[in-house]
Parts: C-alpha cells; structure tokens; sequence
C-alpha cells in the first residue's frame, strides 16, 4: 500500500477506527484489536475507545502470528467464551448486522466455524468455535483464519456476504473505492454508489 492501511481516512475517520467502531457497535465483546507494524502511528486513531489494544511483536511473521496474539489476550479477557469472531480492517463494507449475523448463525446450529462467502471462496469475518480456540492459537505465522475455515471445511456453515470481496489491498484498490468503483478480487470491479 505504501504506507499504513489502517491509517487511510474512511468515511471521516481512519479506516481502523471506522472498523472498531462497528466491532463495537455489533454483538461481541470484548473487542480486542491487533496492531503490528507502525503501531506507534496506529494506536493514537483508537486510544480513546473502549476496546482492548495488544501490540504483535511478532506481526513480520504473517498473519498466524497476529491472530495468536489476539486470541491469548481475549481469553484472558473472558477465559469463558464460547467463540470468537476474526475481521480485518481492509474490508470496508463488513457492518455490525453482518457480524450479529455470524453470532446468531452460531447460536442456531453450534458449528465449528461461521465463514463469509464471496467471489467463489470462503474466508473473514469468520467466527471460530471455543473448539478450535487451540487451533487459533497454534496457526504458523505466516497461515491465517482462511486456512482453518479449510480445514474444517465439512464443519462450516456458510453466511453469503458478496460485499466481504471488497478488499483495499493497493493504492489503486483505496482510489477506486474513494471515486465509488468497488475493488473485488480475481479483477471483478462493480459500480458503487458514494457515501
């Protein structure tokens, strides 16, 4: 990207405030937010809500290592959890109803894993069984949610969210977006409306 993703300005804020923001405006808690690289930059966009901060040392190692980080510290937020969502903040139109709406998927059939489904693949925001809290918790660094959503792939239950393939993973993804041209994956560009 060039510099910080989680810094670019979304919608009057930075595009990991705006994210947290509706973590927090959904369902879960605690919410616990993961910071890595530039996170001396990063931390001051959201030190003033109420969410749980934990720095990953080990971000360089990849994805596996953040999410590591993150389940250690909300199980010793609430040892008792029954699940624990996993989002980004690159996917800018994931909304609190869609994370409620994993949670009550969750509380009707019990599933291992609750995954998002778009352009022909499955991945985040996905909850994760309290079942699979050691597989979280023992990712390689450089494997992330989506590799476990495969794994149990026969234990999934799918929620659609064609939004979830709006990904801002470029410079080019960001200013499509910014003009209303929606970035997806596999080179697919739909027309989006302003905000």
């Amino acid at each position: 990207m060039g510099s910080p993703k989680q810094l670019l300005p979304y919608r009057g804020r930075s595009l990991l405030r705006y994210t947290a923001e509706v973590a927090l405006a959904s369902n879960c808690e605690p919410i616990v937010v993961v910071l890595g690289a530039n996170s001396d930059r990063i931390h001051p966009t959201i030190a003033n809500l109420p969410v749980h901060i934990v720095e990953n040392n080990q971000w360089s190692e990849g994805m596996g290592s953040s999410i590591r980080a993150g389940v250690e510290q909300i199980t010793r937020i609430n040892p008792h959890l029954d699940a624990v969502v996993v989002m980004l903040c690159d996917q800018p139109l994931v909304t609190a109803s869609k994370l409620n709406q994993l949670l009550e998927a969750y509380q009707v059939n019990r599933s291992q894993v609750i995954a998002s489904a778009y352009a022909n693949t499955l991945g985040v925001p996905a909850l994760f069984s309290r079942d699979l809290f050691p597989d979280l918790l023992s990712l390689t660094a450089n494997v992330g949610a989506k590799y476990l959503i495969q794994q149990y792939r026969d234990q999934v239950y799918v929620v659609p969210f064609p939004e979830g393939a709006i990904d801002l993973d470029t410079p080019e993804d960001y200013q499509q977006m910014r003009i209303g041209v929606v970035p997806f994956k596999k080179g697919r560009r739909k027309k989006h409306q302003r905000e």
